[in-house]
């Protein structure tokens, strides 16, 4: 078979039109193993391929593409590097979207490989052309450059050739664009300062931070709300928290949430700034995020209050994110009566709102309530159950009624609540005494898809590892329970059939 594509690729480089002989070595490619491909890669010859992509025929450039697509993948990254870097920069310049896009999948491959990457990083027109496509209109153009440049800032040599040449130049003569291409700049931008000090020190040398920075406390409110995303993955990092907090960047978003009231047009970033002080609570101190910045706790209680299902949804991710560990929930249980009235909200939210609110309810609700049982102390299993009767009249009712809705997502995220509370003395207090709610945890006729008999297991399998349940439940319910575990998600009881004689 590798024989027959040789000769049928020979044949292709002697003719002027292969139509017939590309859809055949095509047909062939289909059948031959990668393995014997790279047996025989010293006999690949892939210039006369290159050529046709260069003429103005839609079926002969889209076979080309697919060819060699298959071929490249035989030939080491080194040699690819080596061998065909003129191929790969007219590749780049090419007016059809899939030879860029093929052409970039290799240049991806090269960055991956030690040996090859630096055979594009002494090759400046490639690196120029790749810095090029950021601007293309193809969104999958843009992204595969985006990967690449990014994948060679990994080393110094990188840095240094993206940063200390006339490539910073293209970077910014890229942006200039418009503001979608300026955006995908500034995204190449974070993902490499996300790196380590070194990296965003290279960055913020370049003045493409500051911009971005610029532009996030602008007067423009549609920026704002892109260009705090952006700000929001650098944070996520701890270098780059602190040297946020070192330009005075998180206390200027601060005081621009402070401003928002009087902002009519607020709502167009205020979701973005609330997550990412959401974000910076839990990855530092929620204690100390929410005492120094305390409109931001004040701005989610608001939004909690609001109309608007978009402010409700960022209020609910934030409370989930911020209550997901014991020090997030001690904030939220310093505020007292409001934290109750906004538990109240959520029940409401969770029983009342459109299906995705709903999910995000539940969701959120799972995280507050989760406690691991080395954390179970009086106080917090005391704070957990107040919290639960704040939710609702009968709030073990309530998910039971969500999760028995026709929809498989709600039915997960209910049962996720159920699990959040399984390890808890208390909730299994209460799931023993409500009517049923034993028989509905066994009954496996319940749950007709994977993700809701993965769910329902998880839920079994929190109450049967619990030290407690066993007085709790009663000896022979635990042992239903470890049955059901033993059993797995997806047992199916047998139906016993009786034979009849005589019967046909």
């Amino acid at each position: 078979m590798a024989a027959q594509a040789l000769t049928l690729l020979r044949e292709v480089s002697r003719l002027e039109a292969p139509l017939e002989e590309l859809r055949a070595l095509q047909s062939v490619l289909q059948s031959v193993p990668l393995s014997e491909l790279r047996e025989q890669a010293a006999e690949l010859r892939l210039g006369p391929l290159f050529s046709l992509l260069n003429e103005n025929h839609r079926e002969q450039t889209t076979l080309c593409v697919s060819i060699l697509e298959r071929l490249l993948q035989a030939l080491e990254p080194v040699h690819v590097a080596r061998n065909l870097r003129n191929d790969l920069q007219r590749g780049l310049t090419h007016p059809n979207d899939s030879v860029k896009i093929l052409t970039l999948s290799q240049v991806g491959r090269i960055v991956e490989n030690s040996d090859a990457v630096t055979e594009i990083l002494n090759n400046t027109e490639l690196l120029k052309q790749i810095v090029y496509c950021i601007g293309g209109e193809n969104l999958s153009v843009a992204k595969a450059a985006i990967k690449s440049l990014s994948r060679i800032s990994l080393t110094q040599a990188g840095l240094e050739a993206l940063f200390e040449s006339n490539l910073l130049d293209d970077l910014k003569n890229v942006m200039k664009t418009n503001d979608i291409v300026r955006y995908r700049v500034y995204e190449l931008i974070v993902e490499i300062s996300s790196v380590s000090p070194e990296s965003l020190n290279y960055c913020t040398t370049s003045g493409l931070v500051t911009q971005l920075l610029k532009e996030l406390t602008g007067e423009d409110v549609l920026v704002r709300a892109t260009c705090i995303e952006m700000v929001t993955s650098l944070a996520c990092t701890h270098h780059g928290r602190q040297y946020l907090a070192q330009e005075g960047v998180i206390d200027q978003i601060s005081n621009i949430i402070v401003g928002a009231d009087s902002d009519p047009f607020s709502s167009f970033y205020l979701p973005g700034f609330v997550k990412f002080f959401g974000n910076l609570a839990i990855m530092d101190s929620p204690q100390q995020v929410c005492e120094r910045y305390p409109v931001f706790v004040e701005k989610v209680f608001e939004m909690m209050e609001s109309q608007d299902p978009t402010m409700i949804g960022v209020a609910v991710d934030t409370i989930g994110i911020l209550g997901s560990n014991v020090e997030g929930k001690q904030v939220l249980q310093k505020t007292g009566t409001r934290f109750e009235r906004l538990l109240m909200r959520m029940g409401y939210q969770a029983k009342n709102a459109s299906t995705e609110l709903k999910i995000r309810c539940l969701d959120a609700i799972s995280s507050l309530f989760y406690l691991p049982p080395e954390q179970q102390t009086d106080d917090l299993l005391r704070m957990a159950e107040s919290w639960f009767s704040s939710l609702s009249r009968d709030p073990l009712e309530l998910f039971r009624g969500i999760s028995n809705q026709p929809f498989p997502e709600l039915h997960c995220a209910a049962l996720k609540v159920f699990t959040a509370i399984a390890n808890q003395p208390w909730a299994q207090k209460l799931m023993f005494h409500s009517p049923g709610f034993v028989e509905y945890v066994m009954d496996r006729s319940v749950e007709h898809d994977k993700a809701s008999k993965d769910a329902k297991y998880e839920l079994v399998k929190a109450l049967a590892s619990s030290k407690t349940i066993a007085e709790i439940f009663g000896n022979p319910n635990y042992l239903r329970l470890r049955t059901y575990l033993s059993e797995g998600p997806y047992y199916v009881k047998p139906i016993s059939t009786t034979a009849v004689e005589g019967a046909e």
